[in-house]
């Protein structure tokens, strides 16, 4: 049987924000933060996933030219340093090849266009799908696997793309909205913790909170990519990560990137091998 062509999409400033690759303060010790791209790798070599998919590329957003986000990535840059930073071990390899090897860049560039031009926005955002979907046709991509990115996908994920129910995503919360511990949006990790010490935040611009009863759990999702915020059809989820109220926001990350989202990324590929078209 013939592996399926699977292609990572991410945000590096995202990754740069969890201290990807790094060793974090960790209850008076160290811990070291792996990245769901670096979990993804050693996965595809020592597990069985690697029977059924084969890594591709690794395609990132970020947009050099932006302002915003050279300040997000002033201590990892845009691409392997070794002499900074990294979101993963430069000599990490999956499959036979460097992993670094296998990034490349499509800048989502009509972010650095100001909020009240929408027109030109909108006509920005089409055109950076129109050269993810370029991309992905070139590289023969099965599945789309997205982590962490900063970017809401339209065209690609409507049913008419070709990409309709191919592009799937991994979320550090439960996306379920019938859950109690749903936690969905950019914020699911800090969501998370406010709501372990008891509180619900009501408007995420000044920190406004409610008291709400505390909810001690949280999880991770992987799901379908639709045109909405964390809203596709689940795939596989967990609930694996007790929330200490004293957590920092990287602690919580850690324990739910170990505990709750890698379980989910790897249950949620395996079941999808056996529908995926290779």
């Amino acid at each position: 049987m013939s592996k399926a062509r699977l292609v990572y999409i991410m945000s590096l400033r995202n990754a740069a924000a969890d201290q990807a690759g790094q060793y974090i303060d960790y209850k008076g010790g160290q811990r070291y933060m792996k990245s769901p791209l670096e979990y993804l790798a050693e996965a595809l070599d020592r597990t069985p996933l690697g029977d059924a998919y084969s890594l591709e590329a690794v395609l990132f957003d970020d947009d050099e030219g932006s302002p915003r986000d050279r300040e997000a990535l002033r201590d990892y840059g845009f691409g392997f340093d070794p002499a900074r930073r990294w979101i993963h071990p430069g000599e990490l390899q999956v499959q036979g090849r460097r992993v670094n090897d296998m990034f490349h860049n499509v800048p989502s560039t009509y972010r650095r266009l100001p909020l009240d031009a929408a027109a030109e926005r909108a006509a920005g955002k089409k055109e950076f799908e129109q050269r993810l979907l370029e991309r992905l046709h070139a590289l023969e991509a099965d599945l789309v696997v997205l982590d962490g990115l900063l970017v809401i996908l339209d065209r690609l994920a409507r049913p008419e793309s070709p990409f309709f129910r191919r592009i799937v995503n991994i979320h550090p919360g439960i996306t379920r909205l019938e859950s109690p511990f749903e936690r969905r949006g950019a914020w699911a990790t800090l969501d998370a913790l406010y709501g372990a010490r008891g509180q619900r935040v009501v408007d995420w611009r000044t920190r406004e909170t409610v008291a709400v009863e505390p909810v001690r759990r949280t999880g991770a999702s992987f799901h379908y990519v639709d045109t909405g915020i964390d809203s596709g059809e689940v795939i596989f989820d967990v609930l694996g990560t007790d929330i200490d109220s004293e957590d920092t926001i990287l602690e919580l990350r850690w324990n739910n990137f170990n505990h709750s989202l890698f379980p989910a990324l790897h249950q949620g590929l395996a079941l999808m091998a056996e529908t995926v078209d290779a």
